[in-house]
């Protein structure tokens, strides 16, 4: 999110605006001489503007990559400036996000583009109309407006709207309320609803006129009759009625949801109608407001150009979601359908599927090669897939006795294609219809980290990148790598083949590190599902060559694959070593390996059980052994081991790390070990990755090193806390209770079975460890107090948090299930979670969401359990996700 102090930074970067305290009021009723001095005012304003536009800009390039910053900039300039965006803001809008609202329309406003804000202000009126003594009456969903409730009403939405405009100026944005003059209404039912009415026209002449002078219009949902009469008119309506009348790019719709969401509860990133529509009517879950509202927006659509879109979005995630391919909330377009042609002779126009060809040809005989190449596809099977336009064209060769997999021989996507998400329509239908494919694309492609998000894989040779998916590690795979590699176009002379690749990798390396920088984890361009839309990110391997064998060493990885299917970045088995595992964390670690596909358990090492044979470890016979700190570096010299897993207790592997750390600066292998600490040693050292997936940054963890595994105590408080930090009233505080294994093994007043029967016992009750890691984590002071009883494994916590604005329970829910979506491990439910219910489980269950009738305070309930998520779990989370396996590979699945 980008928050208000951001904007306020971007602003001062640049030159600060000089608003003009004139013409407050309508345009309809401001002299010319007051326009004349608005106008003058405003040139002299944006004359210095080019220097905050452009800091404005790179805090833009923060939330998406710089080509698609642009590219949306560019399509939005594109059309008069009152046909960028309608914007609906809702009355629980500006009661609860009015910050987040001004920031967003800030951004809007310093990048040059000028949405038309239409507010309505339902909630608050039902406030005032309860402690005015007056029931507030629906028919059929329209509140019967009588004289007593439009004077409410009318004074209300003044207030409203100048509250708004003012907010907006303090950011340095010049608003222009317009309370009236643009809607033209005849009553609706005036016996049955008195005074509401039914929009007959718009006048787009006060808007113009704002624009034009530099100033936000900023509209109430009102309108009048030929003879004056105020009439209320509900807020959708008018923005629907506005739409009509501009035709914008865009029309939002900002709701505190953030988007429409299916019947598992996950947000739906993309709604095609053309496609779409008939099934989704037809979903079980598509009932009531949701299916009343997407038949209006397919209604609204129908009467706009097909390059109109609704958005339903976070005001938070505003800038997201119209400057990123992902965007963040629910888009709904009419788009395009597709059709298909298996023959050249399938084609309608030949003419016109020759000019397609030709535009991404740069060569001097296009003609020519484009009509060799149609001659070459008369001899193929193959499958051609475009819109009517043609805005995107796809032809897939189907595959053969030989090889399994399709080949994508040709795309050409317009950059309108791109922006109305043709594109992702076109591959959605590819990828349905071919289990595997492989294509080719330019390395300097503008669109790179698109294909990046589509594909399992990819391997680069020079200027060329080859992407696939659907194909699984093996000999298949292997000889199209070698091929590619080896035979391919455009051979990059006589150089060393293993340095050109080396090169290459490090190559991508960069294109994904800057995908990373962008937020790649929510980077995916939307899909043609309805589903929620899944994060992508990628890791680069050093070396093209693994013990001989060709391997993957640019690919993309989902961090949130399906459970039980591969998706694997590294198809090469990792060395796991584990250092401690005498304790209940370090056998449920075993545990875990032994069904995991891709880590081998090489060496156990404890003090107290060497000798003996390793049990619950099927894979091979393993005997422990007594590893010192030279031993350990030895076998890191030699490059025995990938991945070291410290299980000890705090302050005691310190030795270990250090023998490791200074045997790597010898060793000969590039890619490098991986250590990850289960003790507190290393959570406050920045030289170290702090492993928690759902709040760090995957790609972080991607490409670390050394990485901290987080306390059990300490995940569930954070996860419990996190997305109400930026809502803080106060200091929250933790009640944590563990059962006794959190002691670990070694004989304690914590872990006396007999001392707890019918007890509870607190302890450390100021400054534990995990209060200061929780703290330093979510960057606020929070205060933990655990304690230890009876059962065995598990852990409960009931999280008080004082809030600094009114919210309810419902509000607050949603904002977890918003941050959780698509997360595996998080579980968000209505109770307050048990126990009992968690103990033997691999995530964390958050519920409760109990708010105090003052509205600031909100009891909150988690559940972990220590061993697994808290501990073993998290730590395998980690070890996929820094060796290039699917993150949840060998997780067993939430129920």
């Amino acid at each position: 999110m980008l928050s208000v102090r951001a904007v306020r930074v971007a602003i001062r970067a640049g030159a600060r605006r000089v608003s003009p305290r004139v013409n407050r009021l309508s345009p309809a009723i401001a002299s010319n001489a007051s326009i004349r001095l608005s106008q003058a005012a405003y040139s002299t304003s944006r004359a210095s503007d080019s220097t905050t536009r452009a800091a404005v800009i790179q805090v833009l390039n923060n939330i998406g990559s710089k080509r698609e910053v642009q590219q949306y900039l560019s399509h939005f300039s594109s059309v008069s400036s009152q046909q960028f965006a309608v914007v609906k803001v809702g009355g629980a809008i500006l009661t609860d996000y009015l910050d987040e609202l001004c920031s967003s329309l800030a951004f809007l406003y310093h990048v040059g583009l000028f949405p038309i804000i239409v507010h309505g202000a339902g909630p608050q009126l039902n406030k005032l109309l309860e402690e005015a003594g007056v029931e507030p009456e629906f028919e059929e969903g329209i509140r019967i407006t009588d004289g007593k409730t439009l004077g409410i009403a009318r004074r209300l939405f003044l207030a409203e709207n100048l509250k708004l405009v003012q907010r907006l100026e303090e950011m340095g944005v010049r608003a222009r309320p317009i309370t009236s003059s643009v809607f033209t209404a005849d009553y609706l039912d005036k016996d049955k609803w008195k005074f509401v009415g039914k929009i007959t026209e718009v006048n787009k002449e006060p808007i113009q006129t704002a624009i034009e002078n530099g100033y936000l219009p900023i509209l109430t949902s009102m309108a009048e009759t030929s003879e004056g009469q105020v009439l209320n008119v509900n807020a959708d309506v008018a923005a629907g009625e506005l739409a009509r009348a501009l035709e914008p790019l865009k029309v939002v719709y900002l709701s505190e949801k953030g988007g429409l969401f299916d019947g598992n509860a996950q947000k739906i990133s993309a709604i095609n109608l053309d496609e779409e529509f008939d099934h989704i009517m037809a979903q079980p879950w598509c009932k009531f407001g949701t299916r009343l509202k997407i038949r209006e927006i397919k209604d609204l659509l129908e009467t706009l150009p097909r390059s109109s879109s609704v958005a339903i979005i976070h005001p938070a995630d505003l800038q997201k979601e119209l400057f990123t391919d992902s965007g963040a909330g629910t888009l709904i377009r009419r788009g395009d359908k597709l059709m298909t042609a298996s023959s050249v002779s399938d084609f309608t126009d030949i003419a016109k599927l020759k000019d397609v060809l030709i535009r991404d040809r740069e060569v001097r005989d296009a003609r020519a090669t484009v009509d060799r190449y149609l001659e070459f596809l008369k001899d193929k099977k193959f499958k051609a897939f475009f819109d009517e336009p043609m805005k995107a064209l796809a032809v897939v060769l189907e595959s053969s006795p030989d090889q399994s997999y399709a080949t994508l021989a040709t795309l050409t996507i317009t950059k309108s294609g791109w922006l109305t998400n043709v594109a992702d329509n076109l591959f959605a239908a590819i990828k349905k219809e071919y289990p595997s494919l492989v294509w080719t694309v330019k390395a300097d492609d503008e669109n790179l980290t698109w294909f990046f998000a589509k594909a399992d894989g990819s391997i680069v040779r020079g200027n060329d990148v080859m992407f696939w998916y659907g194909i699984e590690p093996g000999e298949e795979l292997n000889n199209l790598m070698k091929e590619f590699t080896m035979h391919g176009r455009a051979m990059l002379g006589d150089s060393n083949l293993e340095s050109r690749l080396h090169r290459a990798a490090q190559v991508a390396s960069q294109n994904l590190k800057a995908h990373f920088a962008s937020g790649s984890a929510a980077n995916q361009a939307r899909g043609y599902s309805t589903l929620a839309r899944r994060s992508v990110m990628g890791t680069a391997a050093n070396s093209a060559f693994s013990r001989g064998a060709f391997r993957r060493y640019t690919t993309t990885t989902n961090p949130n694959p399906p459970y039980g299917k591969k998706h694997a970045s590294n198809d090469q088995p990792s060395r796991v070593a584990l250092i401690g595992a005498r304790g209940y964390t370090g056998q449920a670690l075993i545990s875990l390996l032994n069904t995991h596909p891709h880590f081998e358990l090489k060496h156990v090492s404890s003090r107290e059980l060497a000798g003996q044979k390793l049990q619950g470890y099927e894979k091979k016979e393993i005997i422990y052994e007594n590893l010192s700190a030279e031993d350990v570096g030895e076998m890191e010299k030699k490059g025995a081991i990938d991945v070291w897993v410290m299980a000890l207790p705090n302050g005691v592997c310190k030795p270990y790390v250090d023998a490791i750390t200074d045997a790597k600066k010898s060793a000969t292998r590039e890619d490098g070990s991986l250590i990850i600490d289960l003790s507190a040693d290393y959570r406050f050292d920045k030289s170290w990755t702090y492993g928690l997936p759902e709040l760090v940054k995957r790609s972080a963890i991607a490409q670390a090193g050394l990485i901290a595994n987080p306390g059990c105590y300490a995940t569930a408080a954070q996860l419990g806390i996190s997305p109400l930090v930026e809502h803080l009233g106060g200091q929250p505080t933790v009640f944590g209770v563990s059962g006794y294994s959190g002691a670990g093994t070694k004989p304690s007043s914590k872990n006396n079975v007999e001392l707890l029967t019918n007890n509870i016992i607190p302890y450390s009750l100021t400054d534990h460890i995990h209060e200061k890691e929780i703290s330093t984590q979510l960057g606020a002071s929070v205060g933990f107090i655990p304690h230890v009883a009876v059962w065995f494994q598990g852990i409960h916590h009931t999280i008080n948090i004082p809030l600094n604005k009114t919210m309810t329970s419902r509000d607050i829910r949603q904002l977890y299930q918003d941050r959780y979506a698509g997360e595996k491990l998080v579980k968000v439910v209505g109770e307050a979670p048990l126990v009992k219910f968690i103990n033997g489980k691999h995530g964390v269950e958050i519920g409760g969401f109990a708010v105090h009738s003052s509205g600031k305070r909100v009891v909150i309930c988690a559940t972990i359990d220590n061993l697994l998520k808290g501990a073993a779990t998290q730590c395998l989370q980690n070890m996929n996700l820094a060796r290039g396996y699917g993150e949840y590979e060998g997780i067993p699945e939430m129920d």
